[in-house]
C-alpha cells in the first residue's frame, strides 16, 4: 500500500448505475462512491473514480494494476474469488430472474420460454453457466450494449423476455416500474465485496479490513446502506403504481403550489410527503381529527394562520411551513440526510416523542443523532417497559418509521418522474380555487 500512501491517491474502478456512482444535482453520489470517498478519507489520500460503462472492461485495468480496487457492487462468486482478492462482505445480493406482470410465470429454469439476455461481465454468467449443468436446454445471450438497469426496461417494453438482476438493484427499480415480476433466484445469497489485485501484498486488504471494521462499528455502513436500501427493501405493487397513475393524474393540478409554498425545500419532497398524508385529496380526514391535503391539527393550523385546512393551497402551504419549523428545531449538529429523517418524524409523531426516542438512543449507547439507531428507539415507544421511563410517554412510534420509509420512496419516484417525463408532472392550468368548507371545518 506504500504506492497509494507515497502518491497520495487511491485509484478506484467502479461502473455507473443507480447503486454505485454517478453525477448527481450536487456532483459524484452513490452508495458505491460514499464507501469509497469515506476509505480515501480514512487513508488521508485523495479519491480518484474511473467509472466504466461494464465489468468486463472493469476487471483487466484492476489486473493490469492500473487501478488499485474495484468498488462497484460485484458479488464474491467462487469464479471471481479463483481471480482477485476481496475485502470483507458489506452486503449481502441474490440474482433474480425478472418477467414482466401479467406474462406467464416461470418458476424453474424449465419454464423459461423466451429471450432470456444478461450484462455481459456480470456473475450472472457465472450463475447461469451452473444452472447449465443440470438444465442442457439452458441458453441465453449476453450484451455490452445494455446494464442491468436498461434490460430490466427492455423486459417492461417487451423487446425481450426474461433479464436477471441482483436484488438491490432490483429493489431500487421495482418503484419505479411495479410490473417488474420475480421469477425465481438464480443464485443463493452471496457476499458483496470490493476486489483487489491477487498480486498486491496484503497492506491494502488489512486496511480494508480495519476500515470496515470501523464503519461497521460506528454505525456509517449501517447509516449509508439506510441511505439507499433502506426504504425500499418492502415492496408493494398496487401502491406503487397507484402512486404513479395519481402522479400523472392528480398532481399536476396541485404542482403549482408545492413548487410556490416549498421555498428552501425540494417541492417533490412536499408532494411525496402530502401523498402520503392524505393521497392528494384536498377534504380528507383521519380519525384524530387532522384534516386536509397535508393533515394539519387544528392547533397547528391557527398557529400558522390556516384559515381552512380543506383549502388546498392553504393545507400545503402550511405544511411546508411546518416542517421548516420543525427542520430548525432539530439540533444544529445533525447533519442531512438524518436531518430531514428526524424533521419528517417529527411531523407525523411529534417532536417530544421524537426526543423520547433520542433519548432512549443514547441511554443504550446508539448515536441519537443518526435515524438508522433511532427509528429503532421509536418503535421501543409503542412498549411500556420502555415508554414509561420516558417524558412524554406511549407512542405509536412504528407509523412514524413506515412513515418517513413511505415518504422516501415516494420522494424518490417523484424525483425519476421528474428527470425522466417532466411533462407528465406539469399542470395543463392552473388550479382551481377548491377552497370551499365543508360544515365540520367551519368554526371547529
Amino acid at each position: 500500500m506504500g504506492d497509494i500512501l507515497d502518491s497520495g491517491v487511491l485509484k478506484v474502478g467502479t461502473t455507473y448505475g443507480l447503486t454505485t456512482y454517478y453525477n448527481g444535482a450536487t456532483g459524484p453520489v452513490g452508495f458505491e462512491y460514499e464507501l469509497a470517498e469515506g476509505f480515501a478519507d480514512y487513508l488521508g489520500v485523495k479519491l480518484e473514480v474511473f467509472p466504466y460503462y461494464n465489468l468486463d472492461d472493469l476487471f483487466p485495468q484492476l489486473t493490469d494494476a492500473h487501478l488499485d480496487m474495484i468498488a462497484a457492487g460485484i458479488s464474491v462468486s467462487p469464479e471471481r474469488y479463483q481471480k482477485f482478492k476481496f475485502g470483507p462482505g458489506y452486503q449481502r445480493v441474490s440474482e433474480k430472474l425478472v418477467f414482466k406482470q401479467g406474462k406467464e410465470w416461470p418458476r424453474t429454469i424449465k419454464d423459461l420460454n423466451g429471450d432470456l439476455v444478461i450484462a455481459a461481465g456480470s456473475s450472472h454468467h457465472e450463475s447461469l453457466l451452473r444452472l447449465q449443468q443440470d438444465n442442457q436446454q439452458l441458453s441465453w445471450q449476453e450484451t455490452d450494449d445494455s446494464d442491468m438497469e436498461e434490460l430490466l426496461e427492455m423486459v417492461l417494453s417487451e423487446e425481450l423476455d426474461y433479464t436477471i438482476a441482483d436484488s438491490n438493484i432490483l429493489a431500487l427499480m421495482r418503484r419505479r416500474y411495479p410490473e417488474l415480476s420475480i421469477g425465481f433466484s438464480i443464485s443463493p445469497e452471496q457476499d458483496i465485496a470490493w476486489a483487489v489485485n491477487k498480486d498486491r501484498d496484503d497492506s491494502l486488504l488489512a486496511a480494508l479490513i480495519e476500515y470496515f471494521g470501523i464503519i461497521q462499528n460506528n454505525g456509517t455502513l449501517a447509516a449509508l446502506e439506510d441511505k439507499y436500501f433502506g426504504h425500499v427493501r418492502l415492496f408493494n405493487y398496487v401502491d406503487t403504481r397507484e402512486f404513479i397513475k395519481s402522479s400523472r393524474e392528480v398532481l399536476p393540478k396541485f404542482k403549482p403550489w408545492f413548487v410556490q409554498y416549498s421555498n428552501d425545500l425540494d417541492w417533490r419532497l412536499i408532494a411525496a410527503m402530502s401523498y402520503q398524508e392524505s393521497h392528494w385529496q384536498p377534504k380528507a380526514r383521519s380519525v384524530t381529527g387532522v384534516r386536509g391535503m397535508m393533515m394539519l391539527t387544528l392547533t397547528t393550523a391557527k398557529e400558522l394562520g390556516i384559515v381552512s385546512r380543506l383549502d388546498p393551497e392553504q393545507s400545503i402551504k402550511g405544511g411546508a411551513k411546518y416542517l421548516t419549523k420543525l427542520l430548525k428545531r432539530i439540533p444544529d449538529r445533525i447533519t442531512q440526510p438524518d436531518r430531514l429523517w428526524f424533521a419528517l418524524a417529527s411531523y407525523n409523531v411529534g417532536l417530544g416523542h421524537l426526543e423520547d426516542a433520542r433519548v432512549l438512543t443514547e441511554r443504550q449507547g446508539a448515536n441519537p443523532d443518526m435515524w438508522v439507531d433511532v427509528k429503532i428507539r421509536l418503535l421501543q415507544l409503542r412498549q411500556k417497559r420502555y415508554y414509561k421511563t420516558t417524558r412524554y410517554g406511549y407512542a405509536r412510534g412504528n407509523e412514524a418509521v413506515a412513515y418517513v420509509d413511505n415518504i422516501r420512496r415516494y420522494y424518490d419516484t417523484l424525483v425519476w418522474l421528474d428527470e425522466q417525463q417532466p411533462q407528465i408532472l406539469e399542470p395543463e392550468i392552473v388550479p382551481d380555487d377548491t377552497s370551499e368548507q365543508d360544515d365540520s371545518e367551519v368554526g371547529d
